[in-house]
């Protein structure tokens, strides 16, 4: 299969040799605890290797299991590897290593796999994170399972039943969800009770939204945004998003990228919503600690929004999916949350039993 011509083979070694080591541990706790896969389940590794971060999880997964069948994604035909799929049975697992995003005409790969039971664990545009970035990917696979089970259900909980909740981003800047919440939504690598196994990996979320979108105003420190090639877009000082009703209607230190972000949404969707309310749990992640993918730095421990119509886990009566284009993601200075009266976030960590 064809390698796309926009996206450079990088040959340099810029990892360690512990890089693989690091990679073969995480993956091995992945697999045993959240996807369990075990015999006498088969899997498949779908692969590049496009960029050094490729090579290495690829290894590690050699490594961890060695008696999965590997497919060269650029070398081989979609033919190929549809058939493949097709003679695997429910349970197996298959695992995407991808540069990028793989590709096959109209087969949506995930959708379609998910479709046939099988346990799905998606690498993706591993090429937007290059040399040290690619450490800080390998260490956000790690899996504890007290921590992200623990945490997670704890926090979903307390979502679940809470009244309000309030984003405190420094500097009096407080963002007020005078609402209850959304059945709050769990990527933690719990999937019991769950249609589908796997997903998108780095693991570490658990996401909402107001009920009542226009009972969330007030104002919200961004530190980091999505731009336009989906890729982190730090400014040098917080952007405050002013927000009444559920709308951003107003900016504060804001960039000319940040106003380009919004007059996107608004020539197509009229004005700016804030929706999604992101509790990210990956503590590989930090302000201090990047990554350029914003899809993979959304797990990032702390609070993420997202501005646009678009969300497709939760309908609004008065937005219509057809109508909804955008979901940007931006990423809240984080000093405090608190769920009712409690406070569930302080010194960068989540406060919850």
């Amino acid at each position: 299969m064809r390698a796309d011509p926009s996206e450079p083979r990088i040959m340099t070694s810029t990892l360690p040799p512990s890089a693989v080591d690091t990679a073969e541990r995480n993956l091995r706790d992945t697999l045993t605890h959240a996807i369990e896969h075990r015999a006498p389940h088969a899997a498949l590794i779908v692969y590049d290797t496009r960029t050094e971060l490729n090579r290495v999880l690829t290894e590690a997964y050699r490594r961890v299991v060695p008696d999965a069948q590997f497919i060269d994604f650029d070398s081989t035909t979609p033919d190929v590897i549809l058939g493949v799929f097709e003679r695997m049975a429910a349970g197996d697992l298959v695992v995407l290593v991808q540069s990028t995003s793989f590709r096959m005409d109209a087969y949506r790969i995930r959708i379609e796999l998910f479709k046939r039971g099988l346990k799905v664990i998606e690498h993706v545009h591993l090429s937007r994170m290059p040399g040290e970035q690619g450490l800080h990917y390998i260490d956000s696979l790690a899996y504890d399972p007290s921590y992200y089970r623990g945490v997670g259900h704890a926090l979903k909980a307390r979502i679940d039943s809470a009244g309000q909740g309030v984003v405190d981003s420094g500097d009096g800047a407080r963002l007020v969800f005078a609402s209850p919440f959304e059945g709050a939504k769990l990527n933690i690598g719990d999937y019991s009770g769950m249609t589908n196994v796997g997903g998108q990996f780095p693991l570490g979320e658990v996401f909402t939204e107001a009920r009542d979108l226009e009972a969330v105003s007030g104002r919200a420190r961004i530190f980091v945004f999505g731009d336009t090639k989906f890729l982190v877009n730090r400014p040098e000082t917080p952007i405050t998003i002013v927000v009444e009703k559920g709308r951003v209607v107003g900016t504060e230190n804001s960039t000319p990228e940040f106003e380009n972000m919004l007059s996107i949404i608004r020539e197509h969707e009229g004005e700016v919503w804030l929706r999604e309310l992101g509790f990210g749990m990956n503590r590989a992640f930090s302000r201090e600690c990047m990554v350029d993918d914003i899809g993979t730095y959304e797990r990032m421990c702390g609070i993420h929004l997202s501005l646009g119509a678009k969300h497709g886990v939760y309908t609004k009566p008065q937005l219509k999916r057809k109508d909804a284009r955008y979901h940007i993601d931006v990423f809240a200075m984080t000093e405090g949350v608190y769920l009712d009266d409690q406070r569930v976030y302080q010194n960068g960590a989540w406060q919850i039993c």
